[in-house]
């Protein structure tokens, strides 16, 4: 892309506008799929990781699905008064929280997963199959070059950043 002046710029030929749509997009879909279950997509991810890995610390949890720490508490916190998450202290080091999801939280996870994928699959529709193997392979490329640059690097390796 080369450089212009302000006036002169279209927004249709920036990835950036294009990317900032597909997330309402993506948004969009997620909660019309999932509106009777109240879960937005960051609560979703949350829960699906601290079901993945029971016990993993908050901060643990803000590197794995690339949200920033400071806001992670207030996710928690809203997963917690529904009762679907537990906070403990850890045995090691008591300003550590560690997470697990409840009884209500697997049943509202499972409840959930059938939509949720049915969202994604919404997201990908207007591709061929090829175009949607193509377009994930490219967008992966793109995110884990980029995601150093993120005010929310996520942990490619899995583990605290």
């Amino acid at each position: 892309m080369s450089k212009t002046t302000a006036d002169a710029v279209n927004l249709e030929a920036l990835p950036g506008h294009y990317i900032r749509r597909l997330q309402q997009i993506a948004v969009s879909i997620f909660l019309q799929e999932t509106a009777p279950l109240g879960v937005t997509p960051v609560q979703y991810a949350a829960l699906q990781a601290i079901s993945n890995t029971p016990g993993i610390d908050q901060r643990t949890l803000a590197a794995t699905i690339g949200f920033d720490t400071s806001t992670i508490a207030g996710v928690i916190d809203r997963l917690e008064a529904r009762a679907l998450v537990a906070r403990s202290a850890s045995a090691d080091d008591r300003r550590v929280r560690l997470l697990s999801i409840t009884a209500a939280g697997t049943k509202l996870l499972r409840e959930l997963v059938p939509p949720m994928l049915n969202a994604q699959i919404r997201m990908l529709d207007p591709l061929t199959k090829t175009e949607r193997e193509t377009f994930m392979r490219l967008l992966q490329k793109v995110v884990e070059a980029n995601n150093e640059h993120s005010r929310a690097p996520r942990n490619l390796d899995g583990g605290a950043t």
